[in-house]
Formats: C-alpha cells, sequence, structure tokens
C-alpha cells in the first residue's frame, strides 16, 4: 500500500471511528431535530385548538347561515360577501392545519432517517450536511406554509403564487433532495453487500423500548380497527346525508323556506364535526403509535434513570390513548372531552420534552462501549 493509500485508509477508519463520538453527528442531528420538530408541531396544534379551531368553525358556520339568509332574501351581495369571508377563515385554517401536520410528519420522516444512518454508505461529513440540509427544508416548510395567509400575493413575482408559497417550495424541495440521496446510500449500502456496524440501538431489549414498542403497536391497531369500523358502519351513510342535506338546503332556498335552510344547515355542521372528530381520532391512534414505536429503538440515547425512562414512556403512552379517545368523545361532551384531549396532548408533549433532555444530556457512553474492534469502524 502507497504512503497516499494509507494515509487515505487512516484517515477514513478515524472519521468513522469519530462518528460515533460526535455530539453533532448525523443521527443525533436527525434524532434531536425530529423530536423537536414533533414538539413544536404537537404544541402548536394544542395552541391552534385551544384559541382558533372552534372560533374559526364558529365564524365559517355563522357566515354560512348568513349566506343562506340572505339568498332567500334573494340579496346576491350579500350572499357573495358571506362566502368571501367562508373562503378566508377556511384558508387560514387550512394553512395552520398544514404547518401542524408537515412539521409533525417531518420530525416522523427525521426518526426514520436517523435509524438508518449507520447504513448508509457516506462519510460522517455528507451525513452531517445531509442532515443540515434535511432540517433547514423540514422547518422552512411549515413556517412558509403558516405564512401564507398572511403574505397572500404581495410583491410577489407571479400572479398566483406569492412568496411564502414559492419557500414552502423551497423547503420541500430540500426534504425530497436528501431523502432520495439517503435512499441512494441505503441502495449502495445493499448493492454493495457489506456488513452493516454493530447497532446497539435497533437490538435494545430494556423495559421502557418493549413498553413503547407493544404499545405502539396495540395503538396502530387500534386506529386501524376504528378506521375500519367506521368505514363499514357510518362512511357512507355519512355520504349520503352530506348529499342529501345539501340537496335540502339548495331546495329550501329556492322555495323560501327559512325553517328548513336552518335545519338543514345545522345537520350539515353537525355532521361535518362528526366526520372530523372520527377521521381526526382515526389518524392520532395510528400517528402517535407510530411515534412510540420509532422512539423504543432510541432509549438507549435516552440518559435518565431507568425509572424515570419507563415512567415517561407510560405517560406518552397514556397520553397517546386518550388524545384520540377524547377526540371521538367531544361531539357527545363537547369542552370537557375537548379540554382532556388537550390535556392529553400536553402529557405526550411532556413525555417527548423529558426524551428530548435525556438525549441532549447523552455523552457517548454507548458508542464506547460498542465500538468496533473489527470490521467497519475499527480503528486499524
Amino acid at each position: 500500500m502507497s504512503g497516499s493509500q494509507a494515509l487515505t485508509s487512516v484517515s477514513s477508519s478515524r472519521e468513522r471511528e469519530l462518528a460515533g463520538f460526535a455530539a453533532l453527528g448525523a443521527r443525533r442531528l436527525f434524532l434531536l431535530g425530529g423530536v423537536a420538530l414533533i414538539l413544536t408541531g404537537m404544541l402548536f396544534g394544542d395552541i391552534f385548538a385551544v384559541f382558533t379551531l372552534h372560533q374559526n368553525a364558529a365564524q365559517v358556520g355563522a357566515n354560512l347561515a348568513a349566506a343562506a339568509q340572505a339568498a332567500l332574501a334573494g340579496n346576491r351581495q350579500v350572499v357573495l360577501a358571506n362566502f368571501k369571508n367562508v373562503g378566508a377563515f377556511l384558508e387560514n385554517r387550512g394553512t395552520k392545519v398544514d404547518t401542524h401536520v408537515h412539521i409533525i410528519d417531518f420530525g416522523y420522516l427525521a426518526l426514520m432517517l436517523a435509524i438508518l444512518q449507520p447504513w448508509l454508505v457516506f462519510t460522517e461529513s455528507v451525513k452531517r450536511k445531509l442532515a443540515w440540509l434535511f432540517l433547514t427544508g423540514a422547518w422552512l416548510l411549515p413556517v412558509a406554509v403558516y405564512l401564507i395567509h398572511y403574505v397572500g400575493l404581495a410583491r410577489s413575482p407571479l400572479k398566483t403564487i406569492g412568496w411564502a408559497s414559492i419557500a414552502a417550495d423551497f423547503g420541500g424541495l430540500l426534504v425530497i433532495i436528501v431523502t432520495f440521496v439517503c435512499l441512494l446510500g441505503l441502495w449502495r449500502h445493499f448493492r454493495g453487500k457489506l456488513a452493516g456496524p454493530p447497532d446497539t440501538l435497533l437490538a435494545d431489549r430494556s423495559t421502557e423500548g418493549r413498553m413503547l414498542f407493544a404499545g405502539g403497536i396495540a395503538l396502530v391497531l387500534l386506529g386501524f380497527f376504528h378506521g375500519a369500523y367506521y368505514a363499514a358502519t357510518d362512511l357512507y351513510r355519512h355520504e349520503a346525508q352530506d348529499y342529501s342535506l345539501l340537496a335540502r338546503m339548495s331546495a329550501g332556498a329556492a322555495e323560501g323556506a327559512g325553517t328548513v335552510v336552518e335545519e338543514a344547515l345545522a345537520g350539515y355542521g353537525q355532521l361535518q364535526g362528526t366526520k372530523a372528530m372520527n377521521i381526526a381520532a382515526h389518524a392520532h391512534s395510528i400517528e402517535f403509535g407510530l411515534l412510540a414505536i420509532t422512539l423504543a429503538f432510541f432509549q438507549p440515547y435516552v440518559r435518565l434513570r431507568a425509572s424515570w425512562k419507563r415512567l415517561w414512556a407510560g405517560v406518552l403512552l397514556l397520553g397517546s390513548l386518550l388524545l384520540p379517545l377524547c377526540v371521538l368523545l367531544e361531539m357527545r361532551f363537547g369542552l370537557v372531552a375537548g379540554g382532556l384531549a388537550d390535556v392529553a396532548g400536553l402529557l405526550i408533549i411532556f413525555a417527548l420534552l423529558a426524551m428530548g433532555i435525556g438525549i441532549l444530556r447523552y455523552t457517548g457512553e454507548l458508542d464506547a462501549s460498542v465500538r468496533p474492534t473489527s470490521g467497519w469502524g475499527a480503528p486499524r
């Protein structure tokens, strides 16, 4: 081996060796970034639910009722004005929901990419750059989506797309590029049939890891069963009611029957609320189940006492079960169930925050204990 080749080999080995100890290695960047994204998204969702969601829905309902009354009176201008208001309220709600969903989904994707890091055939330096690029896009997109309602088309070079939308698209492009490159690195690993590095995270069998894994599977199954039950018993009936109520509204407006229109509007609002609650409960149960399963792999990186780790795992699972259940009961028990759902969301936030603090406290003991003596990542 020539001197330059030996130097390159030693440098490469040293880089892989240090990667496990790096305070801001790619895996920890993805892990901490993912937890931060999910925490922010859930906190934003709780604030939005308390201060915006219900008030927004009330404004939409009030404007629809006013539009129906104006249609009965033949006042075209008032009808148009109310529908314009409805569009503005729906856009406001839509951008907030999109912000909440995207930031949490990017958090999940970051956690998945954190799991895959040892199998990506790139240098640690490239992995770190990919992690920073991903996190840049993952934060840029939801922030830009949030601003769409407020920025609009002001000073935009395009007639139909504002600066906030352009920034959101750029953030999404960054996330897509990084995900594609990571998949390419994974493909290179399997194509080269390389032996992966020893990974204690995937081999962990701690109590809290088993709790989160089993609880996450149970939550996913509950979400699937609820979705199947709703589809089999209520979905098609609700779709038929949807069409029927809209037809009654139109017929009542044409005949000048104000009472019929008001009854149809009230029924339509209740129907939409029921559908939304069922869909939200179904989605949240599966979502939190996947979160618990993913976090189960990272418990060795949570530097807390075993009793505290078990406690926070239990708190996360409790909140993950209560939140979709309380969301499902909102139509029957109103604000009481809604308040309990918000409390359940806070339990999940507290548990995630505690795990995030534990990950920040981690200083590399696990990496030191599993440092290979031969093969991938071993010093030469």
